[in-house]
């Protein structure tokens, strides 16, 4: 039997804080599809006694991590950080799924949670002329495990080199050298993994003289900017740099996109990090773009479920996606393209839309890829 000493754990979590007022159940997009009840979670371990049984606890792994219970709580508790480390306690037991141990493994041994060899990550840009980054340059771009490895993120990948490379910006990526951020390991509970990564990454960036980063992906820049030590290091997503390069006039966009466009806010780096006049910044600099909002937009953006380890995770009733939900809402808005700026929510997105036959409807695009098309 699985269990975990519940009155530690709920001061350790300032659990004694909830009022239960439910708008972490309420607000939570998971409880339109799972049993997953934050609220219910709290009141149970506050009432468990000396002990907590996680066993009857399956939906522990539907959470997505997008931080809405977080936002909304009036007394500032976390329930997703609660999950997190009642995560943390199956595996240290080792009770996990074989999909969670494989990507757990598979970042240990070859700095990827995806099984696939380190030697291969710099093989997207063989053919860009990237530079390797070296001492003194501005920016390092931390590419990330999806784009550097999927054929899809890869496309976002080399729209972000294309891109600034066009506005002359200096910058230069690791390559093979390069190491996963960890963000997913510590939302799957590996507390011992996550400080592992974080050491080892901490270290090669201050050995290289690192002193900015962008990132492609914003679960690579939370946790960078959130989850690692503060070492001065100046960390962005790379909407906010190109925000700047188009409000500074470095890159302009000479082609014209006459389509009608709607965003879809990642969690990452809207909910996390309250990022979003700049995604919007540039798409409304594209010539032609029309940019319309969905109703759940901003600070209400509907999560596409790719989060907390949820790329490797079926969790409870998979038939229904929130990311197909999402689609819907964007196709319900005349919109030809639901653009994002995130790698999970392009392909949870990109799948949602092939599930619902609508290829000829609605198209997904980064933001990094509209803007390049229109250089």
């Amino acid at each position: 039997m699985l269990q975990i000493e519940s009155r530690p754990f709920a001061r350790d979590h300032d659990l004694f804080a909830c009022v239960q007022c439910g708008k972490c159940t309420g607000g939570c997009p998971m409880t339109l599809k799972t049993k997953l009840n934050p609220r219910s979670l709290i009141l149970r371990l506050l009432t468990a006694g000396n002990g907590f049984d996680l066993e009857p606890f399956p939906e522990l792994w539907d959470c997505t991590t997008c931080s809405t219970c977080a936002k909304r709580c009036p007394k500032q508790v976390s329930p997703m950080e609660m999950i997190i480390g009642l995560r943390s306690a199956i595996v240290e037991k080792g009770a996990v799924h074989p999909n969670v141990k494989a990507a757990l493994e598979s970042t240990f041994r070859h700095g990827n949670p995806l099984s696939l060899p380190r030697e291969q990550r710099g093989a997207w840009a063989a053919d860009l002329g990237v530079k390797h980054y070296t001492a003194g340059m501005e920016y390092l771009y931390y590419v990330g495990c999806t784009p550097s490895y999927d054929p899809r993120g890869q496309k976002v990948a080399r729209a972000l080199v294309a891109l600034f490379s066009k506005a002359g910006v200096d910058f230069g990526i690791l390559g093979n050298d390069e190491n996963c951020c960890g963000s997913e390991v510590r939302r799957l509970g590996e507390a011992g993994l996550f400080e592992m990564v974080v050491e080892d990454n901490t270290g090669a960036y201050k050995e290289l003289g690192v002193t900015k980063m962008f990132t492609t992906s914003p679960h690579c820049y939370n946790v960078y900017r959130n989850d690692y030590p503060k070492n001065g290091m100046q960390v962005q997503h790379y909407t906010q740099v190109l925000a700047g390069l188009v409000a500074d006039k470095k890159i302009t966009f000479s082609g014209s996109l006459d389509k009608t466009v709607t965003y879809h806010d990642p969690c990452y780096l809207g909910k996390h990090n309250g990022v979003f006049d700049e995604p919007r910044a540039v798409l409304r600099a594209i010539p032609g773009l029309k940019l319309v909002e969905m109703d759940r937009s901003r600070e209400k953006s509907l999560c596409c479920e790719g989060g907390g380890g949820r790329m490797w995770l079926e969790g409870t009733n998979p038939a229904t996606r929130l990311a197909m939900m999402r689609v819907q809402e964007a196709a319900e808005t005349g919109a030809q393209v639901l653009a994002t700026a995130c790698p999970f929510c392009v392909l949870m997105l990109d799948e949602a839309v092939k599930t619902l036959n609508l290829e000829e409807k609605i198209q997904v695009l980064d933001v990094a890829e509209m803007a390049a098309q229109a250089l």
